[in-house]
């Protein structure tokens, strides 16, 4: 499975912006990977920010809530992340993630498949 991620960019404060995560692979299929956003900055661990079941459940960490949307298209293979209200915390290396399991969560260590991540800066 190959994850690209795309979206990334400079926003101000209060601005958005909408990620892309484009799957591909023959053992790919939708309906039976979860998928998820992560986060990343220097000196930090990998911090969960949103995942989405097969079903289509959602799961966001408490610094996401109210402000992103984690989304997907499996006609497409595509997941999404809609930020919106970006602030310099959210500056970051974001990472699309996916286990071909029904049910998941924030952990890093449950995903096996990772994307090379898309860079978030949020200026002040």
């Amino acid at each position: 499975v190959q994850l690209v991620e795309s979206g990334g960019g400079s926003v101000q404060t209060g601005g958005s912006l909408r990620l892309s995560c484009l799957a591909s692979g023959d053992t790919y299929t939708p309906s039976r990977y979860c998928m998820a956003w992560f986060r990343q900055t220097p000196g930090k661990e990998r911090e969960g920010v949103a995942t989405i079941q097969t079903d289509g459940d959602t799961i966001y960490a408490n610094s996401a809530k109210g402000r992103f949307t984690i989304s997907r298209d499996n006609a497409n293979n595509t997941l999404y992340l809609q930020m919106n209200k970006l602030g310099p915390d959210d500056t970051a290396i974001y990472y699309c993630a996916a286990r071909n399991v029904r049910l998941c969560f924030l952990g890093a260590w449950e995903y096996n498949y990772w994307g090379q991540g898309t860079q978030v800066t949020v200026s002040a």
